[in-house]
């Protein structure tokens, strides 16, 4: 019983959804382009049920570029309508279309002169009459056994909020670096948004040292900045090469006399590097491609291919860049 019951509700709710397709109409298409034009804020009512599926269609748009917040009817007809401006829309969302909290405070949103539209199931109830727009989001059965609980009907108008969100977004043309600006604490907010500027050593944390160093200068100079590795510039201070603490290491396995060689005998020549104004996801992606083995510093190099940084793994995986 209990697999067959989960399979029903599953289906009917994919039906109630299936249904919604032919319901997007030129009223519809002049609902999302009422929000598109819209100067202020889009404010989402709803009570029960419908109040937490509009709280998710709030959220939703806020986060994608519209502007948008809940307001509970029953807190708007204590004073919360003092949010509302002529120039917002109000979405107002009730199956029944007859929830008197919604229906209570139609008049006043009227008056003060802000855009209606209704998500509801019967474009005749109190709620489909007195609003500017009607998207129909009914159903014929809901889920619940006893057609009482919102189910199918709950799904439906997530479902069409969700078609109201992606509409708004396609016609905004809303990138991944825009979702990324109103993420900015996730894990694409940090890939999209870190650049190498953010993430390099700079300044005096920066290793730099001329080619006519020695070894063992370069050596000091490793050790005292902490990152593995030093750029090597030339006498008008571009950039010329690189030397890690593998090369140093490679040297010492032949003996100590290679300490007084100069450092331009012991540099890599043309290794990898990245611009200061390139994504921090970009270096992190260069140095897990470079060949033959992957790389743990990344030099910094700006427009005259002069040295302005260094960037290391282990601090891109500490900003959380994979």
């Amino acid at each position: 019983m209990i697999k067959q019951a989960a399979i029903r509700t599953l289906k009917m709710e994919i039906e109630a959804v299936e249904k919604l397709i032919g319901r997007i109409d030129d009223e519809f298409e002049a609902a999302v382009k009422c929000i598109l034009t819209c100067n202020a804020r889009v404010i989402v009512t709803g009570m029960g049920k419908s109040g937490h599926i509009g709280r998710k269609i709030a959220a939703s748009l806020a986060s994608t570029g519209t502007p948008a917040f809940f307001m509970h009817p029953a807190e708007a007809f204590h004073g919360d309508l003092g949010m509302v401006t002529d120039q917002d829309v109000v979405i107002a969302i009730s199956n029944s279309g007859n929830s008197s909290e919604v229906v209570n405070i139609l008049p006043i949103i009227k008056r003060i002169g802000a855009k209606i539209i209704a998500m509801s199931g019967k474009r005749e109830s109190p709620l489909g009459m007195n609003s500017d727009f009607f998207i129909d989001i009914g159903v014929e059965k809901e889920a619940c056994p006893l057609d009482l609980a919102p189910t199918s009907s709950t799904t439906a108008t997530l479902a069409m909020g969700d078609a109201i969100t992606v509409a708004l977004m396609e016609e905004k043309n809303f990138t991944k670096q825009d979702f990324a600006l109103f993420h900015p604490g996730g894990a694409l907010g940090r890939r999209l948004l870190l650049t190498v500027r953010n993430v390099m050593h700079s300044g005096e944390d920066n290793p730099v040292i001329h080619y006519s160093k020695t070894a063992k200068e370069a050596l000091f100079m490793m050790t005292d900045k902490g990152l593995g590795a030093t750029s090597v510039v030339d006498d008008d201070g571009v950039f010329i090469g690189l030397v890690t603490d593998g090369d140093i290491r490679r040297w010492l396995a032949k003996g100590s006399s290679f300490l007084d060689k100069s450092v331009e005998s012991l540099m890599t020549r043309n290794p990898e590097t990245i611009s200061p104004d390139r994504m921090a996801a970009e270096a992190l992606s260069q140095m897990d491609k470079h060949q033959p083995r992957p790389i743990t510093v990344l030099p910094v190099v700006d427009k005259d291919k002069k040295p302005v940084g260094i960037v290391h793994l282990t601090d891109l995986l500490r900003q959380g860049v994979v």
